[in-house]
């Protein structure tokens, strides 16, 4: 866990590897949701009878956004800031869904520190984010993401 006091001292640890969280389940009760929430019921997510017919593997998967939307929650395992104010998204340079995961898979989070640099008072962070799937090479999702911090104010 990389712990700094302000948003600008992550600069220290750029290009640094953060590590990997804890395993997560992926169950049909979050897919479920998330199409729920998102109107995305596609049958290859939300209809386990279909799945098991019809899908590779038999089983039905996740959403790749539900993955993507997973990576604030996530990372909060891999490092923390004491003074932190408010944090946004800036948006994805790039997002790749590189392979499916069946409902019951364990994923965790992989990040690198790409760049930390100051932007209009905050910190602009680059993060590449990598969800591995348990007992798989292949990762799920690679994403390059940034994110504005500011310090506590």
């Amino acid at each position: 866990m990389l712990e700094v006091t302000t948003p600008a001292d992550l600069a220290a640890h750029a290009g640094r590897d953060l590590g990997a969280t804890d395993w997560f389940e992926i169950a049909q009760a979050r897919i479920d949701a998330f199409a729920e929430l998102t109107g995305d019921d596609h049958w290859i997510h939300v209809d386990t009878a279909r799945a098991a017919r019809e899908a590779p593997g038999g089983r039905t998967i996740a959403h790749g956004l539900y993955l993507l939307s997973l990576v604030p929650r996530l990372q909060r395992g891999l490092f923390r800031i004491a003074r932190r104010g408010a944090g946004l998204s800036y948006g994805y340079e790039k997002v790749r869904f590189t392979a499916p995961v069946p409902v019951g898979a364990r994923v965790r989070l992989r990040q690198r520190l790409v760049s930390a640099v100051p932007r209009g008072g905050a910190t602009q962070v680059a993060l590449t984010s990598t969800f591995e799937i348990e007992g798989q090479e292949r990762p799920a999702l690679v994403a390059e993401g940034l994110l504005l911090l500011h310090p506590a104010g």
